[in-house]
């Protein structure tokens, strides 16, 4: 990416700056995770098993742990170190609960934590084309973010998304009994897997939302949940939970704070739900689709 100055309509190109040491690119993302990557710190260079790990975060959204490295060359392999920080996780899931609760004074339980939705996220300058193809598992819980520092203070901060046609990873793992637990236990999940909660129907209308949404604004990322297909920019503004009969859509917005003048959308603050936000809608045709995009509009920043 080329990052210009404009000055009158007259282009000065902004020179990138070379990070001088990988802490440089850590301290930005842990000051500034929720805002980057919407998750919580939980401790920073956190030990386990002679091993250290850069950024120990966690996900409320998908109940997960999420380990992120930090890295200024290009000499190591994505998946190899990611598999076995995975596999690190998943053996040792008391130590990271404990680390949880002992550094933010809270209470997490174990029967809360989704450790199918564990993964791990490294963040450098640049990765090679092999370590994006090497990465490129549709089931494989490891991310790669590119962060760019330029002069004036600039930041550039680009999530790797992974191919359309990505594969699993699964029979690579198949006679890996050291991988055995990766391989039984992550889950990265699909539109598709939703898709089996829903008919003909319902899938065709999920289409039609999910175009509209889409079409709301630029940048909006579709991402898969458990229990739901979120749909963010930055931060989740709509989730769609895919029904045999309907839909069940969830907006991000505090209670009181939409205006809803055909007061379609339920106030489901104080119910229990699996999507964001304090408003639901249940809809079975696309009579209204219009009006609940203007809905949606309003906690798109």
């Amino acid at each position: 990416m080329i990052l210009y100055n404009n000055s009158n309509a007259i282009l000065k190109q902004v020179n990138e700056k070379p990070f001088k040491l990988e802490r440089e690119i850590q301290l930005i993302f842990e000051k500034n995770l929720q805002a980057i990557m919407g998750l919580e710190l939980v401790k920073s260079e956190f030990a386990i098993k002679n091993k250290r790990i850069d950024t120990l975060a966690f996900d409320k959204q998908s109940q997960a742990f999420i380990i992120i490295e930090y890295k200024r060359d290009k000499n190591y392999s994505v998946v190899d170190q990611g598999l076995t920080y995975l596999n690190l996780m998943l053996q040792n899931r008391a130590e990271f609960i404990l680390t949880y609760n002992e550094t933010l004074k809270d209470t997490l339980h174990s029967k809360n934590i989704d450790w199918s939705q564990s993964r791990v996220a490294f963040v450098s300058p640049s990765f090679t084309e092999n370590q994006i193809s090497a990465s490129d598992f549709k089931d494989f819980g490891i991310e790669l973010w590119e962060i760019k520092q330029f002069e004036n203070n600039f930041i550039s901060i680009n999530s790797i998304k992974k191919s359309s046609s990505a594969q699993s990873i699964k029979p690579l793992l198949e006679n890996s009994e050291k991988l055995k637990e990766v391989k039984e236990h992550i889950k990265v999940y699909t539109e598709e897997d939703h898709f089996k909660n829903g008919s003909d129907f319902t899938i065709e209308l999920y289409e039609k939302f999910k175009t509209s949404i889409l079409n709301l604004s630029d940048n909006i990322e579709i991402i898969p949940q458990k229990f739901y297909i979120a749909f963010k920019k930055g931060s989740n503004i709509s989730d769609i939970e895919i029904q045999k009969k309907g839909l069940k859509i969830f907006i991000n917005a505090k209670k009181g704070s939409l205006n809803d003048p055909k007061g379609l959308v339920k106030d489901v603050s104080n119910i229990g739900h699996r999507g964001n936000g304090d408003y639901q809608i249940q809809i079975e045709n696309d009579n209204d689709l219009e009006y609940i995009m203007s809905l949606i509009k309003q906690v798109i920043k």
